[in-house]
């Protein structure tokens, strides 16, 4: 297929480069010129592990392109897919100014294409955000109807940064919403040939499975942080409990997010619970543990800086700042969080992130880094033993390699807070585990 990706984020980069391998042609559509730029050089405008390659070997093939030109990606291609961002507004709606732009830009081209074109929403939107707004500014800038003279459908993605195009090639399920049954056939060509379920359902069925999946996924978090908090406060180590609790793979059915530790952060979770909290509100359902997940989640970035306060020590450094390993994304990072609230509290604070130091150079979130958190930026240092030398209490913040490794000679005068993990055996008085 021909297919036009809008937004070479996380999601639209991945996707442009898997469609790519799978053997179709693909032009991905940006308004940033950098990114466009980098893409049409063969580099990866994000931090993702493999995908640079990926998308080398395929723009050396001639099969994957970039362009800022919506209207000449539409007419060249049979399918658009929408994958913008959709950001949090400060009442944890979401600001939908993205979408509502990209489906202006594509309902401007359908108006002057005869072929038959699929739209397809694989942004995370709430339930009825295709019918009430994709839709509706699609018809009027083109002039045609929807399921008439063109097709819509929802595609829910679940790629997690960092191991995103794992995720892709070996998915959980495929959810195709579908307007009508040639909409979702143009979807399931895409597909066909992954080893997982296909799942085709009414348009507004899959956009609440991304938030239903998501509000599970961060609950499940928050139940192991109450769980692991509640263990330690009883001398019982919390992982142990969340690894017996994990073992019935009959009920509790997976055990990536039942692990205590840090609170969660990224793109998805704390955007996705403020949004259905947010809706839920509006439509006076009464929902208290949904209510409850973001203030606990805040609660255990708490717990952490009155951990390290506990210690007397003003020289920290941080290891880790991004939300996770393998990705420089600092949107919702709980890491930065904490980092600003020690910053606060006069602590003499040096971070070490060799991604997010490669970003505030080279990434796609460098205006991020350099303008919205210039102070956190300043603090960044490219060496790690530079970080460690310089503090006396480090404070663990992801699992990167080159982290791991340093804990593991982590001279014995070194104190530390170990906020995912690493630790070997329970607290003691220079070592301190947020759950154990």
């Amino acid at each position: 297929m021909r297919i036009s990706i809008f937004g070479m984020g996380y999601v639209g980069a991945v996707c442009s480069a898997c469609f790519a391998e799978d053997g179709h042609e693909v032009v991905g559509v940006d308004v940033s010129d950098s990114k466009v730029d980098q893409i049409n050089r063969g580099e990866s405008p994000i931090v993702e592990p493999g995908l640079a390659e990926l998308i080398s070997r395929q723009v050396k093939a001639g099969r994957l392109r970039a362009t800022t030109d919506a209207e000449a990606a539409v007419r060249d291609t049979d399918l658009s897919m929408i994958c913008v961002g959709t950001p949090s507004q400060r009442n944890g709606d979401l600001d939908m100014r993205y979408v509502r732009s990209v489906s202006e830009h594509i309902g401007r081209a359908l108006k002057h294409k005869q072929a038959a074109h699929t739209v397809v929403v694989r942004s995370t939107v709430l339930p009825g955000t295709t019918r009430q707004i994709v839709i509706p500014t699609i018809e009027s800038e083109s002039g045609k109807r929807a399921g008439e003279d063109f097709g819509v459908g929802v595609n829910p993605e679940f790629l997690r940064e960092s191991t995103a195009i794992k995720d892709y090639r070996e998915p959980p399920m495929t959810v195709i919403g579908e307007l009508d049954n040639w909409s979702g056939d143009q979807l399931y060509r895409l597909y066909q040939a992954l080893p997982a379920p296909i799942i085709r359902k009414p348009i507004e069925v899959a956009e609440m499975v991304k938030y239903t999946c998501n509000t599970w996924h961060a609950a499940k978090v928050t139940f192991a942080n109450e769980i692991g908090n509640i263990a330690k406060s009883m001398g019982i180590d919390g992982r142990d409990v969340m690894e017996v609790v994990c073992q019935d793979r009959k009920l509790n059915i997976s055990d990536y997010y039942m692990k205590p530790g840090f609170a969660f952060g990224g793109s998805c979770l704390p955007k996705d619970v403020r949004a259905l909290t947010h809706r839920a509100g509006r439509l006076d359902v009464e929902h208290p543990m949904i209510a409850g997940i973001m203030r606990s989640n805040q609660q255990q970035v708490d717990r952490a800086l009155q951990i390290i306060e506990s210690f007397g020590e003003r020289r920290v450094g941080m290891l880790g700042l991004s939300f996770k390993s393998d990705t420089d994304d600092l949107r919702e990072s709980p890491m930065v969080t904490l980092a600003e609230s020690l910053i606060g509290k006069g602590f003499e604070l040096s971070i070490f992130d060799r991604n997010v130091d490669y970003a505030r150079v080279h990434g796609a979130n460098r205006d991020y880094i350099n303008t919205k958190i210039p102070h956190i930026s300043s603090l960044l240092r490219s060496d790690i033993d530079e970080v460690i030398g310089d503090s006396k209490l480090m404070v663990l913040g992801n699992r990167d390699r080159m982290i791991v490794e340093a804990y593991e000679h982590l001279p014995q005068d070194k104190m530390a807070v170990d906020l995912v993990g690493l630790m070997n055996h329970r607290s003691n008085h220079s070592r301190q585990g947020i759950c154990w």
